[in-house]
């Protein structure tokens, strides 16, 4: 418990950063304000996008902000005029010029998605299971200039199972961070949290994600293909192309059988194996263009010709 509640300014955007506002809120420490992003449209017309912060900040009449820059000076003024203790930014997505930095009374602090220095950057959650990592983590940093370079506050690791996927693991890590945020607030204030300054030569770069990566190359080994779906979905739909058509391949079971990769290969009624460059997959979860996701054996129900043995798939 905090010997001293904080005056926070919280900044994000997404589910992740909810999670973290919520803890903020059951804590002793007193949100004054949300910075989120500008609303935005959705996928479907007349719809707007999930605003996870900004409607949990607005049920519990928190000042919300949505500027579009935090680079003019007007902008700097109204974040002054809060006189915050310490600004907590979670996946925020805005830039933070330096003069933003500096003015609550102990900075601006990070809930970052990684191991610091490993996978500084944009999707440190998916680079670290694509990199077949065995830990990731989060990282409480104190934030400067650079990108996800500040010095470290605190570490809290968690093992990445076989069986994780990205949605598992943002779940796991939002909660993980959460408790590492208010611990290291409550540290803070009592004075007992050391800053550890990062080391430069360890660090690796978590590029953007990009559609290119979804596709999937049948001469990859079953296990890379899997990884690729566990890592990948949601955020970037992994496809293979069937007679012109793109499909998605959202789950996957990993086979020891052997076959021509890229081919389906025989099996029973209910279910589509293909062959892969090293071993094979079945397709447990697929959706077809235009059509919900589906098992596999409601595809075989409509689309049999179409996925039968010997067909080879893009």
């Amino acid at each position: 418990m905090a010997n001293t509640p904080l005056r926070i300014v919280f900044a994000g955007t997404p589910d992740f950063a909810a999670y973290n506002l919520q803890a903020l809120l059951d804590s002793d420490h007193q949100v004054i304000a949300v910075y989120t992003q500008p609303d935005k449209k959705g996928k479907r017309k007349n719809q707007m996008a999930p605003r996870p912060v900004k409607d949990l900040a607005q049920a519990h009449n928190i000042p919300v902000f949505q500027p579009t820059s935090l680079k003019t000076k007007e902008e700097q003024q109204v974040l002054a005029n809060l006189e915050a203790d310490i600004m907590v930014i979670v996946a925020y997505g805005m830039l933070l010029p330096p003069s933003i930095l500096e003015t609550p009374r102990l900075g601006c602090i990070n809930v970052h998605g990684s191991l610091l220095p490993r996978w500084r950057g944009a999707a440190p959650v998916e680079r670290s299971m694509l990199a077949g990592d065995a830990e990731t983590g989060v990282t409480i940093m104190q934030m400067d200039e650079g990108l996800d370079t500040g010095n470290m506050l605190l570490k809290a690791a968690t093992p990445i199972n076989e069986t994780d996927t990205a949605a598992s693991l943002f779940d796991r890590l939002s909660g993980i961070g959460a408790t590492a945020l208010i611990e290291t607030l409550n540290g803070l204030c009592e004075g007992n949290i050391a800053a550890e300054m990062q080391d430069n030569e360890l660090a690796t770069y978590a590029h953007k994600l990009s559609k290119e990566e979804g596709v999937i190359d049948w001469n990859q080994s079953a296990e890379a293909i899997d990884l690729k779906i566990r890592a990948l979905s949601p955020r970037i739909a992994v496809t293979f192309q069937l007679e012109g058509e793109t499909i998605k391949l959202l789950e996957c079971e990993r086979l020891d059988q052997q076959g021509v990769a890229g081919q389906i290969l025989p099996s029973d009624k209910k279910s589509i194996v293909v062959g892969c460059g090293e071993g094979a997959i079945k397709i447990k979860m697929l959706q077809l263009p235009g059509k919900k996701p589906m098992d596999a054996a409601s595809v075989l129900n409509s689309k049999r010709e179409q996925f039968s043995a010997g067909v080879q798939l893009g």
